[in-house]
């Protein structure tokens, strides 16, 4: 039995100048899941240590990246549910940084497989029963619109990750390969990919893992993860 080569789950753009790798998702045909702990119960931290978790279903995976924020140790900060399970409890309290900067949101694959971003406020009457979930934040795209407390080009400027949904079967995760401001990062979504909802996942610490083009981001304090995998084609 002969496995067929494997391709890169990802692709570069350009838009406004700035270089990003742009990684789509099919859920007609694509396996989610949210990764945080490895076999001994802690965190795994690193997408080298992921591969090394996942064992001989690594071979499967079309790409993986960090998803969501997360504490000193690791663990999630906001709603984290994986396989039905709620293990953190949606976070609506304000604070200080990215993540409370509302309004903030989910990523959530539903029971029937449909992928959705939404405000975190309204995540509980859209999205009532989950089958994996991560929030963070800010929202870039809200319902076609952006974020009201971007600027059009701020001056904060990291490489930065995010999420994006066209409809419930497509999703974009995007990472920027030069630092990007959220206006610029938020119009990509929306302008580009086509996405009326759109959420940033982390800045600084964005990492991305893709098997077919020979990538493994090396940065070591990652919190959870999201693995995107689809069965490999066997010839023989």
């Amino acid at each position: 039995m002969i496995t067929a080569p494997r391709r890169a789950a990802c692709e570069a753009r350009v838009f406004e100048e700035t270089d990003f790798t742009v990684c789509p998702v099919d859920a007609r045909r694509d396996r989610l899941e949210l990764v945080v702990d490895g076999p001994d119960g802690a965190p795994l931290r690193s997408l080298a240590a992921l591969e090394q978790a996942l064992g001989p279903r690594a071979r499967d995976v079309r790409f993986a990246m960090n998803a969501g924020m997360y504490d000193e140790a690791g663990r999630p900060i906001g709603l984290y549910v994986d396989d039905g399970e709620e293990e953190r409890p949606l976070n609506l309290r304000q604070g200080p940084g990215n993540f409370h900067l509302l309004p903030n949101g989910v990523f959530a694959v539903d029971g029937d497989g449909r992928m959705s971003v939404t405000e975190s406020r309204r995540f509980r009457e859209r999205v009532p029963s989950p089958r994996l979930a991560t929030q963070s934040g800010p929202m870039l795209v809200i319902d076609g619109e952006l974020h009201p407390a971007f600027d059009e080009d701020g001056e904060s400027r990291l490489v930065r990750n995010g999420v994006g949904v066209r409809d419930g079967r497509t999703a974009y995760f995007v990472i920027s390969e030069d630092p990007v401001s959220f206006g610029r990062f938020a119009r990509l979504f929306r302008d580009a990919l086509g996405c009326r909802d759109a959420l940033f996942l982390d800045g600084s610490v964005s990492s991305l893992w893709d098997p077919g083009a020979g990538r493994r981001d090396g940065y070591s304090q990652l919190g959870p993860m999201l693995v995107v995998s689809r069965p490999a084609t066997h010839t023989s």
